[in-house]
Parts: C-alpha cells; sequence; structure tokens
C-alpha cells in the first residue's frame, strides 16, 4: 500500500500484537529506513506508525513559498497596528526612573 505524503514509501501491516511485542524494533526501522506500519486491529487498520515530518524549511523553500502565496494589500490600520506592536515590543524592561513601575 503506497502512503498519500510520500507515493514511494510502502507501508507493512502488522496486527497490533505483533506491533506490541516488536515496537522497539518497528521504531528503530521508522527512524533509520523511514519504514512505515500500518497496525490493525482484527484485520482492520487502525493506527499509522510513520516518521514525522520535519517541519523546517531551508531558506530557499522559505522564499519559494512566500512567492507562491497570495497576499492580500495592508491597509494604512495593519500598518498603524504593526508599528504599535514593534514600539510594544521594544520598549525597556526596566523602568527609566527609580520611581516608575
Amino acid at each position: 500500500m503506497s502512503n498519500m505524503r510520500n507515493p514511494s514509501r510502502h507501508s507493512r501491516r502488522v496486527s497490533a500484537t505483533e506491533a506490541a511485542k516488536n515496537f522497539g524494533s518497528i521504531l528503530t526501522e521508522v527512524r533509520e529506513r523511514g519504514a512505515e506500519y500500518v497496525v490493525e486491529h482484527r484485520g482492520k487498520a487502525v493506527a499509522r506508525i510513520s516518521p514525522e515530518e520535519d517541519p523546517t524549511l531551508t531558506v530557499k523553500e522559505f522564499f519559494e513559498y512566500i512567492e507562491n502565496r497570495s497576499v492580500p494589500p495592508v491597509g494604512e490600520e495593519y500598518l498603524r497596528a504593526v508599528e504599535e506592536g514593534i514600539a510594544i515590543w521594544n520598549r525597556e524592561e526596566v523602568p527609566g526612573g527609580s520611581w516608575e513601575r
């Protein structure tokens, strides 16, 4: 069976009992080889054990993402809110004078 996210990856079907008995070795296969397992209970698929997707992007991937997005134009109100947020973020953490709090 092919995985929708990665068509070249094939899932191995295992029973819940087999998965429980061999959980450590299954995780090793997933981590080291990118294997994917479909766990079945009474003949029906109930879970999938697969490698976690890496959520990080390279700088190139980030710029490609930004270039391919359609972003609505920003208005004056939005720009003012951003400037206010930046001013709040950049204010001093320690009060300016000894009597200020």
